[in-house]
């Protein structure tokens, strides 16, 4: 552009000079000069407007044909153009490669802008959510998918895991939705039908729990018989072989009692119904219940228990207790005699919080992530001495699930462990407690 501004004065000075002098030669040299720049001036603007004219143009074409420094200029914005035009190609052909990629895939896939409107999608969000190409681009994703889970779960922000849900166009497909964010603040959702591995985990569900209610009745039977002969006078040997029987069939019946509560809570997302119930009452019984399984262990454990009353939790109360229950009596099955057990509920500005602290021997890290696997344990001949079925963490997961809450673990070899459930805010309620006693 230098090189243009300097032809262009250098013009200038050019026709300035030549009309001046051939002005002093005829007599006239202002009017010489003033003609001279007015007919350059035209020139100049003629020049513009062509240029003007071909950056409105509509239709691609070459700059205009010009000598001198307007020619120069426009053959630098044709330079410019067919760069821009490379690139434009370029960025169409990745475009229509993406759009034909995702257009192949059965997962629907849709991007959603800043202010929450549905920007594009492919051609399976069409079959799976039944979307309209024509009517719903740009507009709210929560006026498209008003199921209230799916609002939540959008609006809370938070979408380090999926939900499922039942798919808007077709009741009888699961959809598994997942949101990841990217850009200034615009959002991916991928849309997977997962009917198939629904029906194989409800089979696999109604087979386990189907097998579990069969164990019940002989497992009665075989435990009626066991204390029938254990109050009889038995020689010692035997004695002791009934003794270690009776032992093996309550964990069994224990085992089958687990098995069938975590079918249960695996048969639905979401609780079936939620009442405020009063944390002190539920966690007072646990910490009670908890002091009579350490003196049975013969384990002088100190446990406490701190509440915060000013709220109280909506949710399942038979769910919560097993919940809670679990995660105290492993706390007591676990840590040495005269060990510590910290039991606390309280609430902030996240929600509410319920966490069981204790002086135990701790987890290695590398086991941490998979302690909530159905029968996973961390210590093989540990866990069976205790008594546990190793299903109680997996229960732990499912009921939190169930109520929109978090299970976290922190622990560290020699320094005890911490089990804390986090609830989001709209699961808490204000107490009442102290309204009865005062009333």
């Amino acid at each position: 552009m230098h090189k243009n501004r300097h032809s262009m004065f250098t013009s200038l000075l050019l026709v300035s000079g030549c009309s001046f002098a051939l002005g002093l030669l005829l007599g006239y040299p202002s009017w010489a000069l003033a003609l001279s720049l007015f007919v350059w001036a035209i020139f100049q603007a003629r020049q513009f407007n062509r240029l003007m004219q071909w950056f409105q143009s509509e239709v691609e074409e070459e700059p205009p044909e010009c000598t001198g420094h307007w020619g120069e200029l426009f053959d630098e914005l044709s330079r410019l153009q067919r760069g821009r035009q490379k690139r434009e190609d370029r960025l169409k052909s990745i475009i229509s490669r993406f759009q034909d990629s995702t257009s192949a895939l059965s997962d629907a896939i849709i991007i959603i802008d800043r202010h929450h409107n549905l920007e594009w999608w492919n051609e399976s969000a069409n079959h799976l959510l039944g979307l309209n190409q024509e009517s719903d681009r740009g507009m709210p994703v929560m006026n498209l998918l008003r199921d209230p889970r799916f609002v939540r779960y959008y609006k809370r922000g938070q979408y380090n895991d999926s939900i499922t849900l039942p798919s808007p166009a077709h009741s009888d497909i699961q959809i598994q939705f997942h949101i990841t964010r990217f850009g200034d603040e615009d959002r991916l959702l991928v849309a997977r039908d997962v009917s198939r591995l629904m029906r194989l985990e409800q089979t696999r569900q109604d087979f386990v729990a189907n097998a579990s209610h069969e164990l019940r009745t002989p497992l009665t039977v075989i435990r009626g018989y066991l204390e029938t002969f254990l109050d009889q006078a038995l020689p010692k040997p035997l004695l002791r072989g009934l003794s270690s029987m009776q032992n093996q069939a309550r964990r069994m019946e224990n085992l089958v009692s687990d098995l069938l509560l975590l079918s249960r809570l695996e048969a639905s997302n979401q609780a079936s119904d939620e009442h405020p119930i009063q944390i002190r009452s539920i966690l007072t019984h646990i910490v009670e219940d908890a002091e009579q399984l350490a003196k049975t262990l013969d384990k002088d454990h100190q446990i406490t228990l701190d509440i915060d009353n000013a709220f109280d939790l909506n949710g399942q109360e038979i769910e919560l207790h097993s919940a809670f229950s679990n995660l105290v009596f492993n706390a007591v099955r676990y840590t040495p005699a005269n060990g510590k057990i910290e039991v606390r509920w309280w609430t902030d500005e996240q929600g509410g919080h319920f966490s069981v602290k204790d002086t135990g021997p701790g987890i290695e890290a590398m086991h941490l992530p998979r302690l909530t696997e159905r029968f996973y344990r961390v210590d093989e001949s540990r866990s069976s001495a205790s008594g546990g079925t190793g299903l109680g963490l997996a229960i732990v997961k499912h009921v939190l699930a169930r109520h929109g809450g978090q299970l976290t673990i922190k622990s560290k070899l020699g320094k005890g462990s911490t089990f804390a459930c986090h609830f989001p805010t709209e699961m808490i309620a204000p107490s009442h407690v102290e309204d009865e006693h005062s009333a």
